[in-house]
């Protein structure tokens, strides 16, 4: 018995378990809207769904601790690499399914759930644009400087353009971006590097939407262009483009501080999908502020902040300079997707189709996340003890 639970012995001493417990919380949380959500639907299998993948996905964390991740992503990038673009290209094959105008999916005979790939090649994508940074400096070379910044800014836009151009979906797009800045200004590129990329983007936005497409057919015609008209004008297009962010902040609204009850959300507990699209899902936030009002929304925020918070406490307790990147990597993964679904919501952000992470049923989704955070806890479990860090300091 010894032997059998010493596998497990050795997780709880060395693994993250205080990370793996706030996944839990957050999860559980996300279990009770989602089952709030789909009363509606007499044969609803989403929550059956969620705990499964939640239960694989605690199995997976507990298996990525064990892992070197260093060494491993070191031997053997060339395949991390390959199998990213190959399962990304898998989406253009018969597997691949489109909704919402994206091709996100796969879907395989016999298989219960859709397959995001997107969703799975950030892990790798996080874990190489790490090894080619700390790659960078061991070999000397300023990652401020003209020649580094070229170099892992070619690798972001590689994945970017094939995720544009087989996927389709911005919103993907936008999380690896800025998962790629996070990354960067962490190890050192200089803030004038964003500032002059970041100043760029504003102006082509600028020319592009007040000199450009004004005048071409597409301003009247292209549905992103919409996504974005919308937020500026809630009058246009109420009942179309305009309509799951007019139902979604009116039922935040109407929770006020403390919400209905839960399970007792008017829009929540319709029976008509159309009340509150996506519900279980994208717009799962508006759920929470509905039922528990801002008191739980609040609430909800607070314990993915945590999560993220303890991401970046395990990036500044690294041993070594790919884990502090890898972790704030994943912590910055989080972010992007925390303040973009929840600015969809609150009608501030356009509609990305980004899930809030935790929360949002998804299956492929949840045992990504739980990976995600089980590259983090390899990384504590390979930390210095605070002895010979601070005498390395």
């Amino acid at each position: 018995m010894k032997t059998l639970f010493s596998p497990l012995q050795e997780f709880l001493k060395k693994g993250d378990v205080i990370l793996l417990s706030l996944c839990l919380l957050a999860s559980g949380f996300g279990v009770a809207l989602i089952f709030s959500a789909t009363r509606y639907n007499e044969n609803n299998k989403e929550v059956a769904v969620q705990v499964v993948a939640i239960l694989l996905g605690v199995l997976v964390y507990i298996l990525c601790t064990y892992v070197d991740f260093e060494s491993f992503v070191e031997k053997n990038w060339k395949w991390l690499l390959g199998f990213s673009i190959v399962f990304l290209l898998l989406l253009l094959t018969p597997f691949g399914v489109s909704r919402g105008g994206n091709r996100n999916w796969l879907q395989f005979p016999g298989f219960p759930i859709l397959i995001q790939p997107n969703e799975i090649v950030k892990i790798p994508y996080i874990l190489l644009l790490a090894l080619q940074i700390r790659k960078l400096q061991d070999r000397g070379h300023d990652i401020g400087s003209v020649f580094s910044v070229a170099q892992i800014g070619a690798h972001a836009a590689f994945m970017l353009s094939l995720i544009a151009g087989i996927c389709g979906d911005m919103g993907m797009c936008v999380v690896y971006a800025l998962i790629f800045a996070v990354m960067s200004w962490s190890a050192g590129v200089k803030v004038r590097w964003f500032v002059l990329v970041g100043g760029a983007v504003v102006i082509a936005f600028v020319v592009l939407w007040f000199f450009v497409l004004p005048k071409t057919e597409a301003w009247d015609k292209l549905y992103l262009i919409k996504r974005f008209r919308v937020l500026f004008d809630h009058s246009y297009d109420p009942q179309g483009v305009g309509f799951q962010q007019t139902r979604s902040i009116l039922a935040i609204g109407s929770g006020q501080i403390f919400g209905k009850g839960y399970l007792h959300g008017t829009m929540t507990q319709s029976t008509s999908e159309s009340t509150l699209p996506a519900r279980d899902t994208d717009f799962i936030f508006a759920v929470c502020g509905e039922e528990l009002g801002m008191v739980g929304c609040l609430a909800l925020l607070a314990l993915l902040t945590a999560v993220v918070l303890r991401c970046i406490w395990v990036a500044r307790h690294s041993s070594s300079p790919f884990y502090a990147y890898v972790s704030m990597g994943m912590a910055g993964m989080l972010i992007v997707q925390i303040a973009a679904n929840v600015g969809m919501c609150l009608f501030v952000f356009p509609v990305m189709g980004l899930t809030l992470p935790f929360i949002s049923y998804g299956g492929s989704s949840i045992i990504t996340l739980y990976a995600a955070m089980g590259v983090v806890s390899s990384a504590k479990a390979r930390a210095l003890p605070s002895w010979l860090r601070d005498r390395g300091t």
